[in-house]
């Protein structure tokens, strides 16, 4: 690591408020932010980008619970600035080594006795801001709401789901600022858990555009103790503010000092692939905590699971009635004749995942209590330690380890959180006696106790915990379900996926939807999208399935392993399914899920996005391309390869009859030699895309 830091502070002793307007720079001097006082005192930003508006000037604070709050009467005691240069190396990731350079000021302000400090990082490619409250005669502070705005200089184009205290399981709407509270039903779902709180609401990471062009990405980052961040439009103004996830009881949150918030975070780019390059939430981020990070490892790997999704097999063992889990007799019970977790099922995809190159073989619906769980919002469902009478827990885990490959366990919570705090430890402790070193867990319906809800304070800080509890067990955690992530897989990399937003699972979103989560959603970590899926007519082997039928080519699944970056990767189908196209199935084997190097060649949120990245262990490289519900014909440039050498490209692209809506499973694949001069004209499919493996001739 090369680390460059410059500090000094300038002290200024006030006493009254100060209208003086302190600027910070970027290191490039493009982006200049500018903190002032209003004249009642009130902390104030606004910030610029070669010299244009990117926010105007907009207020700072928070609303405190039965006492003065803190959003006016501040003084500036002192100013503080840096600079800082480094560059560091992932544990995973997209790049072997990422850039952190950046100016920073941290505004000394104090109320009374009452201190609070503002800091600013001024990056190239964006700004992020955070509240320090240090240590003072106030031990602890309860607030009431966060008065953070972010006043937008246009009605700017944005693409984005409702705000909601629940779940990120929407598609997304595209639309201009204003119309947001006239779209604000476009695209309702229904959902196990939800609760919107706004028709102007919206959740972060939002993508917007500006009318000359220019791409904006508001998130947060680093959240750590605190509710997560959603945002609510004045439309008439187009002023944002923060809108924080409430606990039981109304209560936003509380704080003890010292205490620093999450970043509030906003991400510029010329060109759309400027934001989908950039590593602003990452390095606003702490460096890794972890002392030994040896056990950590990329994961590609197959599941028993979507033969659940799509109704051809169960969770359950039973269909018991009246179910009663400390009283219930599974030894004596019917099966149901289509439990998924059956021993020989099992065996059937370790088979499969170890001829074929997987690392792991995710088994759900394994432990007892299925039968009474969806729908009931008990305490107590799952103890994550007995399993059903068909699943040898010791036998199949021996049988998997013999064949090369780990089990992935699984742990539906039942969002019964307590209760799943109350089992961790046996639960984690299960897992390494049997040699699992990877969980999903999942937290499905409404939070228990009642009044939580997924993003709130509480909540927060128990999905951190288990990534805590699980890294002193070396257990890496794919989180469902949880709190969208927000960089902190930088400080504990055994977070390696999430889910947090709609998936694979609903099968027939739009296209436009893979289009756009890589500008949102994935731009604070990594998710769990199970990519993948080749038989698309799912009521063809699973009548009354969650969705009819997926609106993606075979070429459009390749291109996600690309597109919809992840250190953890599913090869989601069946194995009978991969077995009719093992030529394209090839190219889910060969395709690595850890990089030295990404290229974002071109894209447009909601349009298409097209990436190249170099394998970390060869120097083959692979490329992915994916579209919305409009065909177009792309022509790729191979000049990201290095010059003066020769690869071999195999190609998997969509058939000239193929069609996303139509004709979903017809693909060409050609192989041709390539360099850094080469240009190919590639056709992409109603939902179609691309992917091409590029290793170099010996």
């Amino acid at each position: 690591m090369n680390v460059h830091i410059k500090l000094f502070a300038i002290a200024l002793v006030l006493t009254s408020c100060s209208s003086t307007t302190e600027n910070l720079l970027s290191p490039d001097g493009n982006i200049e932010i500018a903190f002032t006082l209003t004249d009642k005192g009130e902390p104030s930003y606004s910030a610029k980008y070669k010299g244009n508006d990117i926010v105007l000037p907009s207020l700072l604070g928070f609303v405190l619970k039965d006492t003065t709050s803190l959003t006016d009467n501040f003084k500036i005691t002192g100013i503080e600035r840096s600079d800082f240069n480094e560059s560091w190396t992932p544990v995973w990731g997209e790049n072997d080594t990422i850039e952190n350079c950046y100016t920073q000021m941290i505004v000394n302000l104090q109320q009374g006795d009452r201190k609070m400090d503002i800091e600013f990082r001024a990056y190239n490619d964006g700004f992020g801001f955070r509240y320090i409250f240090p240590e003072q005669t106030a031990k602890a502070f309860v607030i009431a709401d966060e008065a953070t705005q972010i006043a937008m200089a246009g009605d700017h184009t944005a693409w984005w789901i409702p705000g909601d205290y629940d779940t990120q399981e929407y598609e997304y709407t595209t639309s201009r600022l204003s119309e947001i509270r006239a779209h604000a039903d476009d695209n309702f779902m229904n959902n196990a858990s939800q609760q919107r709180f706004s028709p102007t609401g919206v959740q972060t990471a939002l993508m917007l555009k500006t009318n000359d062009g220019l791409y904006l990405n508001l998130h947060e980052a680093a959240l750590v103790d605190f509710p997560a961040m959603s945002l609510e439009l004045n439309d008439t103004t187009m002023t944002f503010k923060s809108h924080l996830t409430p606990g039981q009881g109304g209560t936003i949150a509380t704080i003890h000092t010292p205490f620093k918030t999450p970043w509030r975070t906003i991400t510029v780019g010329e060109k759309a692939t400027d934001i989908l390059a950039s590593n602003l939430i990452l390095n606003l981020n702490d460096p890794c905590i972890l002392d030994d990070v040896s056990w950590i490892h990329p994961t590609k790997y197959m599941g028993v699971w979507w033969e659940m999704i799509t109704g051809k097999s169960s969770w359950s063992y039973t269909w018991a009635d009246n179910f009663n889990l400390a009283t219930f007799d599974y030894s004596k019970a019917k099966p149901n004749g289509i439990h998924g977790a059956n021993n020989e099922n099992v065996r059937r995809y370790i088979d499969f995942a170890s001829e074929h190159g997987f690392d792991q073989l995710l088994v759900e619906g394994w432990n007892i209590g299925w039968e009474d769980w969806f729908g009931k919002e008990k305490d107590y469902v799952f103890d994550f330690v007995t399993p059903y009478p068909d699943f040898d827990i010791a036998a199949l885990n021996d049988y998997a380890h013999r064949k090369g490959i780990k089990l992935m366990m699984h742990h539906e919570t039942s969002s019964s959180v307590d209760n799943y705090d109350r089992h961790m430890d046996a639960a984690y402790d299960l897992m390494k006696r049997y040699g699992y070193d990877t969980v999903k867990s999942g937290y499905v319906g409404n939070i228990i106790p009642k009044g939580e809800h997924h993003y709130s304070q509480k909540q927060v800080k128990h999905y951190l915990d288990a990534v805590k509890k699980a890294a002193d067990k070396h257990i890496m955690v794919n989180a469902h379900e949880a709190v969208r992530p927000t960089g902190l897989c930088r400080t504990y990399p055994n977070l390696v996926g999430n889910e947090s937003a709609m998936g694979q699972e609903f099968a027939d979103m739009s296209p436009q939807h893979c289009t756009i989560l890589p500008f949102t959603r994935l731009k604070g970590g990594p998710m769990d999208f199970t990519p993948g899926i080749f038989r698309m007519k799912i009521t063809d082997f699973a009548p009354g399935g969650q969705g009819k039928q997926k609106r993606a080519t075979i070429p459009n699944q390749l291109a996600l392993y690309l597109t919809m970056y992840s250190p953890l990767q599913m090869a989601a189908d069946m194995p009978e399914h991969y077995q009719k196209h093992m030529d394209a199935f090839q190219f889910i084997k060969d395709v690595p899920v850890d990089w030295s190097k990404s290229v974002y060649l071109d894209a447009e949120p909601g349009d298409f996005i097209v990436v190249a990245r170099k394998d970390k262990g060869s120097d083959a490289w692979y490329v992915g391309g994916v579209t919305d519900e409009n065909a177009r014909d792309y022509t790729l440039d191979y000049n990201f390869l290095p010059p003066g050498k020769t690869y071999e490209a195999t190609i998997y692209a969509d058939a000239p009859d193929g069609d996303g809506f139509d004709n979903p499973e017809v693909y060409t694949i050609t192989t041709k030699t390539v360099d850094s001069t080469s240009k190919d004209k590639i056709h992409m499919a109603r939902g179609g895309g691309f992917a091409i493996s590029i290793k170099p001739v010996d």
